[in-house]
């Protein structure tokens, strides 16, 4: 047995990075795979390039150590269970490749539904939701970790594999549907443990030197049992002669009371996030004193330069405290772009501002350097830093005199409508819709040739006019095909919007867009954060022109599709100098102007959506009803100026929605449509028990899967759905837009819901 080494360091670090690629070449890759365009070699090839590139990037950068094992096709969650064996029998059964196996589990095919997919903590990330039982064994079934480290070492760089950690895993699982009542998953901690000890011994073996394993659950609320299960892990592993020294990686907040608990076990090392946590409670935590702290100081979630003397400051407090400071980032560089050096067209007072990824691995070994040298080799370079964050704060070009007085006019009226049952009334005089209305959430495919003329306008490759037309043509393409399909509210399909927030960040004032700012979202699929720099307004309209053309196509209500103001500060890059309720006021106040011209131009229904409502929720219950009162304040601001005879639609996704329930019942909107293909209608018990009394569409066709749902499968959610919501105030549509499915997986599948709710109807 190798004995575990405990005086080599760990240095400056980051606790993981982008993996999609500068250009999204991974992205590229998985859909040729998936459409049958290229074979598996070649997406192993695009993988293989840009992990060997990623390595010398981060060794070249400077660091002292290179996470490794921070690649995956589609999900690091997902990649933990199938290294564990935690794989479902329903997706063994179907006799395929491993790597074909793994994406059934992923995306689903026309046999079988996927996984569940919800958000990794406050982020936009996605993860897939391991499904464990009693009978769940585990195994080391694919030991990734250990083939990337040796694919590493031959490229000439060392590094250290990060897992997620077994609690952790355990805590973000689900119950198996089949597994009998009060069955919990961390209840196979043993036996997951057993698998982690092989995983290390495995790692040992071939010389890894540290293993980092991640626990963010423990900077959310946790019970006294999860705290023993986290004590009894890093007392089993740490005890452990025969494995590389582990740093438990914690981030999105405070460690609270997990620091002592951790404190107190074997491992050496703990990373703390200082950006979205603080140092509060770490200096009482004296068994840090035969630790190594890696202090995330630069943030790993925003874009904004760091200021580097007050991250060093943040270090500082911890002198004393801990054996060890090391410097790192507050989380994995997963959640920003690569390379702000890529942007030549930013707005040139912001540009200055940023740091994307490849920026904060300078930022990181540059504190790295202050904090074992001193300041003195670095002190040019902090003064740099120091005047950039200085200009920032006060520039003229983030404030708006005329948006900061309309904000100091509001009154309690600007955030009330008139009673759900009036609005009721006057909507249903106005729109004459039948019990189980049809409809979807908004964006239909876009298809190649949309995606060229959006491009070929931006360009200047194509005038004003021409894309004008093509875009009507679209729409009025999108309105027929929805009327031949039955459905009872149209949207106009979007094909002019690139991205649900972007757009409206393109139109507003305060925002700065990329060309290159991808960030991963989940899979394949990537987003442009707009960068939100300043007090925001809207110069002038930003949908009506598309949504009343399309209205002007049809005699069926088409809805106005707008993206709510707390969507949109969660899906941006926001400032970090002032609270994020007053910036929510600004964009609702610019919304609620747009909803004003809506309903001039006759448009009867309009959605905001507010699918990241969830997703800002606060992982402390202590923290929770500041953020919610604000979130549903500015949602009300932004719709509670349309008359009683408009119908305000909202839309939520991919959340643990009973978290935010009572809020979502607070936004009094007229009609909540909700993500449930995947999780089987488990919304309706979280509305029925707060007493939910409006309109409710629960999705019935998950979007984010090609499989097309058959109609009687439809007819089953939707009779499960009726025993749940009065038939009058139930919608039927489904879980999310439509812009990433292709036709023919989307025609079919709108057919069918809509001949599933004409015979759920006529039962009635």
């Amino acid at each position: 047995m190798n004995d575990v080494v405990t005086d080599a360091p760990l240095g400056t670090t980051v606790l993981g990075y982008p993996r999609i690629g500068p250009r999204r070449e991974l992205k590229r890759a998985l859909e040729d795979y998936w459409a049958g365009r290229a074979p598996a070699e070649a997406l192993e090839a695009v993988a293989a390039d840009l992990r060997a590139k990623t390595w010398a990037e981060l060794a070249g950068a400077g660091l002292d150590s290179v996470p490794g094992n921070t690649f995956s096709y589609y999900d690091q969650v997902l990649d933990a269970a199938v290294t564990v064996g935690a794989v479902p029998d329903r997706y063994r059964a179907l006799g395929l490749s491993d790597l074909d196996t793994y994406f059934a589990m992923a995306r689903g095919n026309d046999a079988i539904q996927p996984l569940e997919m919800t958000k990794w903590f406050d982020t936009n990330y996605h993860y897939l939701v391991p499904e464990l039982g009693p009978d769940t064994t585990f195994s080391v079934a694919d030991n990734k970790p250990l083939r990337e480290y040796r694919e590493a070492l031959d490229a000439g760089v060392t590094t250290r594999p990060v897992l997620i950690g077994p609690v952790t895993f355990l805590l973000l699982s689900k119950a198996a549907q089949d597994a009998p009542e009060g069955f919990g998953p961390l209840s196979l901690l043993d036996g997951l443990l057993d698998t982690y000890e092989r995983l290390l011994a495995s790692l040992a073996d071939a010389g890894v030197q540290w293993v980092q394993l991640d626990e963010p659950a423990f900077c959310a609320d946790r019970n006294s049992a999860e705290l023993a299960a986290l004590t009894a892990a890093y007392n089993r592993l740490g005890k452990l002669t025969n494995r590389p020294r582990i740093l438990v990686a914690s981030y999105f907040g405070t460690l609270g009371p997990a620091l002592p608990v951790l404190a107190g076990t074997p491992v050496e090392a703990i990373a703390i996030d200082l950006v979205a946590g603080s140092v509060d409670g770490v200096a009482s935590a004296t068994a840090l004193r035969n630790k190594t702290v890696v202090a995330g100081v630069v943030d790993g979630r925003n874009i904004w330069r760091t200021d580097l003397n007050a991250a060093l400051a943040r270090c500082a407090t911890l002198f004393g405290t801990a054996e060890r400071v090391e410097v790192s980032t507050s989380c994995s560089l997963l959640h920003v772009p690569y390379d702000v050096e890529a942007e030549t067209n930013l707005d040139p007072v912001v540009r200055p501002w940023l740091a994307f990824a490849r920026q904060k691995l300078d930022e990181v070994v540059l504190l790295g350097r202050a904090l074992r040298e001193g300041t003195d080799g670095v002190a040019d370079e902090l003064a740099a830093a120091t005047a950039v964050v200085r200009s920032r704060a006060t520039t003229s070009s983030i404030r708006n005199d005329q948006v900061r007085a309309r904000l100091e006019a509001l009154r309690p009226e600007h955030y009330r409508r008139a009673d759900y049952e009036t609005r009721a009334k006057a909507q249903q005089e106005r729109l004459n819709l039948p019990p189980l209305a049809t409809t979807t959430i908004g964006s239909f495919p876009q298809t190649g040739e949309i995606r060229k003329a959006r491009a070929d306008f931006r360009a200047g490759r194509l005038g004003p006019n021409e894309y004008r037309r093509l875009m009507r043509a679209e729409i009025e393409r999108v309105i027929r095909l929805q009327e031949s399909i039955g459905l009872d509210v149209l949207v106009h399909g979007e094909p002019e919007r690139n991205d649900m927030v972007q757009y409206f960040a393109e139109l507003l004032q305060g925002f700065a867009a990329t060309e290159f700012g991808w960030v991963q979202s989940y899979g394949s699929r990537c987003v442009r954060p707009p960068i939100l720099f300043g007090d925001v307004s809207r110069p002038e309209p930003m949908t009506v022109e598309w949504t009343s053309y399309a209205q002007s196509r049809s005699h069926s209500p088409v809805k106005g599709m707008l993206t709510g103001p707390t969507t949109i500060l969660a899906w941006s890059f926001v400032r970090d100098d002032q609270p994020l309720a007053v910036t929510a006021r600004q964009v609702a106040l610019a919304l609620r102007d747009e909803v004003r011209d809506l309903e001039a131009a006759g448009i009867r229904v309009v959605q905001v959506d507010e699918p990241a409502l969830r997703e800002l929720l606060p992982l402390r219950e202590a923290d929770r009803k500041e953020y919610l009162d604000w979130a549903v304040e500015s949602f009300r601001l932004s719709t509670a100026g349309a008359a009683d005879s408009t119908q305000v639609h909202t839309h939520l996704c991919y959340s643990e929605f009973g978290d935010v329930i009572s809020a979502i019942d607070g936004l009094d909107a007229d009609v909540t449509t909700i993500e449930a293909a995947r999780s089987k209608m488990e919304v309706l018990e979280d509305l029925r028990a707060v007493g939910f009394g409006r309109g409710v569409g629960p999705g019935v066709y998950d979007i984010h899967s090609p499989r097309v749902p058959s109609a009687d499968e439809v007819v089953e959610m939707l009779t499960a759905a009726v025993r749940a919501v009065a038939a009058r105030r139930l919608w039927v549509n489904p879980d999310c837009g439509l812009k990433t499915r292709g036709y023919a997986e989307v025609e079919p599948a709108l057919r069918h819901i809509v001949a599933a709710a004409k015979k759920v109807r006529e039962q009635l």
